[in-house]
């Protein structure tokens, strides 16, 4: 795990350097992008399952709101429909956190020349790597597919074209995790699962590109 953040860390650094330069012919894949993203989480959006403790008394889990950073790093291709993303997620108001990976394949069913830059969404089929769950996981980390749908609204689209500005973007991400989630009758912190973990969440994104600009 720390060498696959040393190996993204070198390349998001390098990334702006490279920006810089003379952009390379877009064959297959075309100049990346950078941003950040402060990220607010609500987990348990929907069927937030029943524990029981060690008194034996069942209750429901509560709604957790969740704050990430993440580090995007987008890759556009010549297919206008079709673009990778790499993400590094951090909780840094969480002391017991440790970083996530994300691998995303990004699907744009509704493109922003659609919308005159207003709006655009995709769906992404992604490789999740993060801490383990279930009780049963023999490794710190495992492998988990998530399925995403994020819509993106470009809220200072009316400046003009070379502003930063115009390139920030508020997102609302809908989060399915299909697989490596707690299910019922696991263990957690002396807790006992009576139902799956839920699966659902969603996200509220602050998109800042940081280049090209």
């Amino acid at each position: 795990m720390k060498g696959s953040l040393l190996v993204l860390a070198i390349v998001l650094l390098a990334t702006p350097r490279a920006m810089a330069q003379e952009p390379p012919a877009c064959r297959i894949l075309c100049a990346p992008e950078f941003k950040l993203e402060p990220t607010v989480t609500f987990t348990n959006l929907f069927g937030s399952p029943r524990i029981v403790g060690e008194d034996g008394t069942p209750t429901r889990e509560r709604r957790e709101t969740e704050f990430e950073i993440i580090l995007s790093l987008g890759l556009p291709t010549r297919v206008s429909w079709l673009e990778f993303t790499v993400e590094a997620i951090f909780l840094p108001f969480d002391r017991e956190s440790t970083p996530e990976l994300e691998f995303e394949t990004n699907f744009i069913w509704l493109p922003a020349e659609r919308t005159r830059g207003w709006i655009s969404s995709h769906f992404d089929i992604v490789d999740k790597f993060s801490p383990a769950e279930r009780s049963t996981d023999r490794r710190a980390y495992t492998h988990k597919l998530n399925l995403e749908l994020d819509t993106s609204l470009s809220v200072f689209n009316w400046l003009r074209k070379g502003r930063w500005l115009r390139g920030v973007e508020l997102e609302g991400s809908l989060d399915y995790v299909a697989s490596g989630l707690p299910k019922a009758g696991d263990a957690i912190n002396r807790m006992r699962l009576l139902d799956n973990t839920s699966p659902w969440s969603f996200s509220i994104v602050f998109v800042l590109p940081i280049a090209p600009l």
